[in-house]
């Protein structure tokens, strides 16, 4: 990854001679460490300790408890070592993020996704991203275009907390935020976008049909389903289905994946036009 160094993202898997360690992320100061479940507390606070000194931007070490879960996609983590902090500062792509590891969903797995993404961006674009989360999407959009409007919408009032210093953080004047439901408050918007984020979670609602009410003739969806290594073809199945149901032609214009979220499934995005 080319902006690895600069993200200060590292994702270890398994290496040798560390038995019980299944691998670590760091999100700017904060380590996230994950280990096998035989492995003692004394076991993992003596890596922890050992793991701190070797890093030095690293202030504090947590042990990652449970996998993301439910709407929000928060986590459980625990204090090894370092400072007792859960709030990380995290930089990428130019931008400044702080967020609280375990109430607020974050990947920087998804860093060169949302460069990407804003690089495809038009000047005088209005762009909308549902699930916003602390905005790291919204402001890579703004930071790296020349978009008119970037609006964030996100369930979470502890996200959109961190957004809205995010966005000041990071002095920018076209991202609005908008706290609550993409089913509620997308529709109370007046306006149509010329292009919709959609980085949803691993959920069976797909929102599309919110938004096909809310995208632009000629706009662009930049969509992102969980499907499984052979599955390609019923996301892009699905997606037909909804735009059929909303009366809505569309023309595809990318599928890409997007990274693994687990055994043989993957996290696709699928960019289409809606005509």
């Amino acid at each position: 990854m080319a902006n690895a160094k600069k993200s200060r993202i590292f994702v270890a898997a398994k290496p040798r001679n560390k038995k019980g360690f299944a691998g670590y992320d760091i999100v700017g100061n904060i380590a996230i460490v994950k280990f096998a479940r035989n492995v003692k507390k004394s076991e993992k606070k003596k890596f922890a300790e050992k793991f701190l000194p070797e890093h030095k931007n690293i202030s504090a070490i947590l042990e990652k408890s449970d996998k993301f879960k439910g709407r929000l996609r928060t986590q459980s983590t625990s204090y090894l070592a370092g400072v007792k902090t859960k709030e990380a500062l995290y930089k990428e792509n130019n931008c400044v993020f702080r967020l609280n590891v375990d109430t607020c969903y974050f990947s920087p797995r998804l860093s060169s996704e949302r460069k990407e993404i804003a690089l495809q961006v038009k000047k005088g674009e209005r762009v909308l991203v549902m699930f916003g989360g602390v905005a790291p999407f919204a402001i890579v959009i703004a930071k790296h275009s020349k978009a008119h409007e970037v609006i964030s919408v996100e369930l979470g009032k502890e996200c959109n907390k961190y957004a809205i210093e995010n966005v000041k953080r990071n002095k920018l004047q076209n991202v609005k935020i908008i706290q609550g439901d993409v089913r509620k408050k997308v529709p109370q918007i007046k306006e149509k976008f010329s292009r919709i984020v959609m980085a949803r979670p691993n959920l069976r609602d797909s929102f599309l049909d919110v938004a096909f009410k809310k995208i632009s003739s000629k706009g662009v969806i930049n969509y992102y389903g969980f499907y499984g290594e052979d599955e390609k073809d019923k996301l892009i199945e699905m997606i037909k289905d909804e735009a059929l149901r909303a009366k809505k032609k569309i023309n595809i214009l990318k599928i890409k994946k997007a990274g693994e979220v687990g055994f043989r499934k993957f996290r696709w995005r699928i960019d289409l036009k809606a005509n």
